[in-house]
């Protein structure tokens, strides 16, 4: 009897420890100029999100969730790296506070100095996969497998085009390594009517399948790109969104990705050994008029740094580690997510950087309710606001001179076509009132009692900070896709210009 009860100990024991010590999978689902406001779970009016809003219902809910960046490269740049663009390089010094990116005249990519996380977690055996738009550089030294992941389908760049093949190539789509066709010619992208998302779809779930069936833990980086400008759909979804628009159609179907995706873990036995996050790499395009998306009640949207611009969707999902129904007070951002991985991975952080994300699952895993920490807010080479608690304080203010980001919305010396310095006189809200930034703070017991909150932090910040070489300054359209890895095979190789014509970018963004 003793030896047949030890044997059962001895078992469980042995199962709890496996239970223990398992990695956890990890699905990033990564959206493309989606809004704060447009899923079901943050009021959106059409209610056309249901696997979105289930997931969170389903999973933890982050009403303050943060990107590291009001525009696409920076912003993806960080949730690889765990760091701000001003730490690993992706911002520019060409003109003071203004964003850039990675167009395909871009020289730079990101620094073969900074660890992405598929390279840290390679360490623990993790075979990992980046599915739709790249956009951290298109030379071959910065693709994704030169950079730590094991396969790649998408392209480096956004599917803007169509072009002529002359004077501008249409952007790649790799396999892998190797360019198999370009967008709008073989990867066809008509008025609109595109099947890419459920070409992105299916990649994603025989990831999932071949990983599942191998044994190992897998990253999987789930981005499609179809919400941003042109956005586009399949004629599954094309006309369907009561929204109106191509953009509603374009969040539908990245949705019906969403429920196919969480379905296949669950099918495969996989979903409570599977952490997924859901967010946006910035926010909505306000200037995109009705085929952009909404940031609900959040001041202007993507370029600013308002929090139309840094606040996006953000959920997580982990049956069976994560309670369902959690709505959290825990002001979270992409970087974290990062960190996190990590932890779970069982892995340390390179000791000899600074992260600026945290390790959220004490949060997800309902040991603390929230921590305490800050929100940056970059424009470019510049800190133009600060989040702590329930306070933001407002360093710069500057919508643009030029461009209306802020279509309709304007508040007194906040949205300012013209940047202004407020570093002296920081201008305060409390966003837990007032996420719209429509009622300012300039003095006052609420104003004391937010500075005193922010300033320390804002001081350490500022003390220690090592910037990285920022690596979006230079241009020149001799690097263009005009002949990538892999076009002598489907005989698709573009004549280029013979000479460089380098200079520095021109952003005015």
């Amino acid at each position: 009897m003793i030896p047949s009860i030890l044997f059962t100990v001895l078992t469980l024991l042995e199962h709890v420890s496996a239970v223990v010590t398992t990695k956890p999978n990890i699905v990033i689902m990564y959206m493309d100029d989606m809004g704060w406001g447009d899923i079901g779970a943050n009021g959106n009016w059409a209610k056309e999100t249901p696997n979105i809003d289930k997931m969170a219902k389903e999973g933890m809910l982050f009403p303050s969730f943060y990107s590291a960046a009001p525009i696409c490269s920076p912003s993806r740049a960080s949730l690889m790296t765990g760091r701000l663009p001003i730490r690993n390089g992706f911002y520019t010094t060409n003109r003071h506070g203004v964003n850039a990116y990675t167009p395909q005249t871009i020289v730079g990519g990101i620094s073969e100095t900074e660890y992405l996380l598929p390279e840290l977690l390679k360490e623990a055996g993790y075979k990992s996969k980046v599915i739709g738009k790249w956009h951290m550089g298109h030379r071959r030294d910065y693709l994704p497998l030169n950079r730590g992941f094991d396969e790649f389908f998408g392209s480096p760049n956004c599917h803007f085009g169509p072009y002529d093949d002359v004077e501008t190539p249409n952007a790649p789509v790799y396999r892998d390594d190797t360019m198999i066709g370009r967008y709008y010619t073989n990867f066809t992208i008509h008025q609109g009517l595109s099947n890419l998302t459920q070409i992105f779809i299916k990649e994603g779930t025989d990831f999932i399948e071949k990983q599942a069936k191998a044994g190992n833990p897998f990253l999987l980086y789930w981005t499609p790109d179809a919400n941003h400008q042109p956005p586009y759909a399949s004629e599954m979804f094309w006309g369907k969104s009561r929204r109106d628009s191509r953009y509603g159609d374009s969040v539908m179907e990245v949705d019906y990705g969403v429920g196919v995706i969480l379905a296949k873990l669950k099918q495969l036995n996989i979903d409570q050994n599977t952490l997924v996050f859901f967010s946006s790499d910035n926010g909505a395009e306000g200037i995109a008029g009705k085929n952009g998306g909404s940031n609900g009640p959040l001041l202007c949207g993507k370029q600013t740094t308002f929090e139309g611009g840094f606040r996006e969707p953000g959920i997580a999902w982990w049956p069976g580690t994560i309670r369902p129904g959690v709505v959290t007070p825990q002001l979270g951002t992409t970087m974290d997510i990062l960190v996190t991985a990590v932890g779970l991975a069982g892995l340390d952080l390179p000791s000899e950087r600074v992260y600026d994300g945290i390790d959220l699952f004490p949060v997800l895993s309902g040991k603390v309710e929230s921590i305490e920490r800050p929100v940056w807010y970059y424009r470019g080479n510049e800190l133009f606001a600060v989040r702590v608690g329930r306070y933001k304080a407002h360093l710069w203010t500057w919508s643009h001179e030029h461009y209306d980001f802020c279509p309709g919305e304007y508040v007194k010396d906040v949205t300012t076509p013209d940047q202004v310095n407020r570093t002296a006189n920081p201008i305060v809200f409390n966003l837990d009132n007032d996420p719209g930034e429509k009622y300012t703070i300039l003095k006052g017991s609420m104003f004391k009692e937010a500075m005193s909150l922010i300033s320390p932090y804002l001081q350490k910040h500022r003390d220690t900070m090592v910037r990285g070489e920022p690596a979006l300054n230079y241009c020149d359209r001799m690097v263009m896709n005009w002949a990538p890895h892999g076009c002598e095979a489907i005989d698709y190789c573009l004549k280029g210009p013979t000479e460089s014509s380098i200079k520095l970018c021109g952003w005015d963004h």
